[in-house]
C-alpha cells in the first residue's frame, strides 16, 4: 500500500544520531535524582557516582533495553472496542492537549482556573468525538489539593469517558501507586489492570539528561505494574539543549534511551512509548516555538529514530490554537504540524489546545478536531495494483476516447476517491468571527445529549476514598 510521508534524516545520519547519544550516555552519563534508581542503574552495569547523583550507561546496557522493551502492546479502553495497538497501521491516534492551567469556559467565555467540574465536561467532549482517539488528562484541577491532583485528574477523566486515558501528572512512587489503584479498581484488580492497562503515563525528565526523583520513581512502580510509561523529552533548543535542530535530536533521543534503560532494568519487559515535545526557543520570549520550522523538522527525525528502535512513538502535535484567543491560527501553523504528523509519529498530542498549551478551549477543541479530521485525507493507504492500474481497460477504451461510462470507473468511483467533509468545511471555512459562534454552539449541542457509561457507584465512593485518604497523607 502506498501512504504520503516526509523524511528528513538518512541512514547514516540516523546512525551518528544514535552513536552520539550512546557516547552521551557512557560519557556524560545522566543524573537521577534518585539513590534506589541509581542502585537499579548500577547493579545491572551502569558505573554510579552517589555524590554527583550520576550514572554512566554503558552501550550494552541500552542494548539490552531496546532487546527487552516491549514493542508492541494496546492502550487499552474501558470499552474494549476502543482500544487502540501501537505502532499504528494507517492513521495516528489522536489525543487533546493536557495539563492546561485555564480554560476558556464554554458558557461565559471566561479564561479562568480549571476545575474538577471542566475536566469533567471537557473529558465527556472527547468521549462524544471520534477525532480524538485516546484522553489525555486535559486539564489541572486547581480546586484540589495540589500534591494530589494528578490523581484527581485520573479519576474524574476515567469516569468521563471509555476511551484509553493517558495521564499528564504523576508526581512521586507513592502517587504513582494511587492512580494505579484507582485504574485497578475498573480493571477489576492490579492483575488484570497488567493485561490490559486503562491508562498509561506521560514522564518527562528535566533536559538535559536530567531526572527528578518524584518522576523517575514514580516511573519505576508504573513500569512494574505494567502501566506503559512514554518519557516526553522537552527539549528547549538553545534552552535546555544545545541549540541546532541535531543537538535536540540527540539530546531527546539520548533521555528517551535513559528513559527506556530505567524502565527496563526496574521490569523487563514493561511497556514504552518513545516520545518529544522537543523544540527550538522562541528568539523573543525564550519559550517553546512549537510552531517553527524546525519543530516539524524534529517531529520527523525522531519519529524515524523510534522506527529505528521498533517502538511506537508520540513526537507530533495537531493542536491549531496558539492565541489566548480560542479558534485562531493562521495558515503556518497547521502546515507546519501536518508535516510532522507525516513523518510518522503513532500517537498525536494537542486537540483544544490555546495560549501554547497553558489553556483549554471547548470550542478550540472542535476546530482542532475537524481539522484533524480533513488532514486525515493526505493520511490514508493507496493502493497500487495492476487491477487499479488497469491496463485491461485502457485496451477497451482505446486511444483518444473516455472512461466516463466503462465499468472500471464504475467499479471505483465510490471507493477511491478522497472526498471532503463538507460540513466540516464549512466551519473551517467561515469568517474568523463566526467560527467561535458556531463552534459553542456544537460543543452546548454534543454536552446537551451525550451520556458515557458510569462507573458503579461503590466504585466510585471507593476510588473517593482512596484520594481522600491520599490527600491526608500529602496535606493541603
Amino acid at each position: 500500500m502506498a501512504k504520503a510521508k516526509t523524511v528528513f534524516l538518512n541512514q547514516q545520519e540516523m546512525d551518528l544520531i544514535h552513536a552520539q547519544s550512546i557516547k552521551s550516555l557512557q560519557e556524560i552519563g545522566i543524573k537521577v535524582h534518585s539513590k534506589p534508581v541509581l542502585e537499579i542503574l548500577e547493579k545491572n552495569g551502569a558505573s554510579v557516582d552517589y555524590k554527583a547523583m550520576v550514572a554512566k550507561i554503558p552501550e550494552k546496557m541500552v542494548n539490552q533495553a531496546l532487546e527487552s522493551v516491549q514493542k508492541e502492546f494496546t492502550l487499552c479502553a474501558r470499552d474494549p472496542k476502543r482500544d487502540l495497538k501501537v505502532p499504528t497501521k494507517t492513521y495516528p491516534w489522536m489525543t487533546t492537549s493536557g495539563l492546561a492551567v485555564f480554560v476558556n469556559d464554554y458558557n461565559t467565555g471566561e479564561y479562568r482556573d480549571s476545575t474538577r467540574k471542566d475536566i469533567a465536561a471537557f473529558t465527556r467532549l472527547g468521549d462524544a468525538v471520534d477525532s480524538a482517539d485516546f484522553l489525555w488528562t486535559a486539564l489541572t484541577a486547581r480546586d484540589v489539593t495540589p500534591l494530589a491532583h494528578g490523581p484527581h485528574e485520573l479519576w474524574v477523566t476515567m469516569q468521563n469517558t471509555t476511551k484509553h486515558v493517558q495521564g499528564v501528572t504523576v508526581q512521586s512512587a507513592e502517587d504513582a501507586k494511587v492512580q494505579i489503584e484507582l485504574a485497578a479498581l475498573i480493571a477489576g484488580g492490579k492483575e488484570e489492570l497488567k493485561k490490559r492497562p486503562l491508562f498509561s503515563v506521560i514522564a518527562c525528565p528535566i533536559a538535559p539528561l536530567t531526572y527528578e526523583q518524584g518522576s523517575i520513581e514514580a516511573q519505576v512502580e508504573l513500569a512494574k505494574a505494567g502501566i506503559p510509561v512514554a518519557s516526553m523529552s522537552m527539549s528547549n533548543g538553545g534552552v535546555s539543549s544545545p541549540l541546532p535542530v541535531a543537538g535536540i535530536l540527540v539530546n531527546a533521543n539520548t533521555e528517551n534511551l535513559g528513559g527506556i534503560v530505567i524502565s527496563q532494568m526496574a521490569a523487563p519487559g514493561a511497556p514504552h512509548i518513545y516520545c518529544s515535545e522537543s523544540a527550538p526557543m522562541d528568539m523573543t520570549t525564550g519559550s517553546m516555538n512549537y510552531n517553527s520550522v524546525d519543530k516539524s523538522f524534529l517531529s520527523i527525525g525522531l519519529a524515524q529514530m523510534a522506527k529505528r528502535y521498533s517502538l511506537p512513538s508520540l513526537v507530533a502535535d495537531a493542536g491549531w490554537g496558539d492565541q489566548t484567543e480560542a479558534c485562531v491560527s493562521g495558515v503556518l501553523t497547521p502546515v507546519s504540524q501536518l508535516t510532522g504528523i507525516m513523518g510518522g509519529s503513532d500517537l498525536v498530542t494537542g486537540l483544544g489546545s490555546i495560549d501554547s498549551a497553558k489553556g483549554i478551549s471547548f470550542e478550540q477543541f472542535i476546530v482542532d478536531s475537524y481539522m484533524w479530521d480533513c488532514c486525515k485525507n493526505y493520511l490514508h493507504e493507496v493502493e497500487i495494483s495492476e487491477e487499479k492500474i488497469g491496463l485491461d481497460a485502457v485496451k477497451e477504451v482505446g486511444h483518444g476516447h473516455d472512461f466516463l461510462t466503462h465499468p472500471h470507473t464504475l467499479k471505483y468511483l465510490r471507493g477511491e476517491l478522497t472526498f471532503w467533509d463538507r460540513e466540516k468545511l464549512d466551519l473551517l471555512e467561515m469568517d474568523d468571527k463566526e467560527v467561535p459562534a458556531e463552534a459553542n454552539r456544537i460543543v452546548k449541542s454534543i454536552l446537551d445529549k451525550h451520556q458515557v457509561e458510569p462507573l458503579a457507584n461503590d466504585l466510585i465512593e471507593k476510588g473517593d476514598s482512596i484520594i481522600a485518604k491520599y490527600e491526608d497523607i500529602v496535606g493541603n
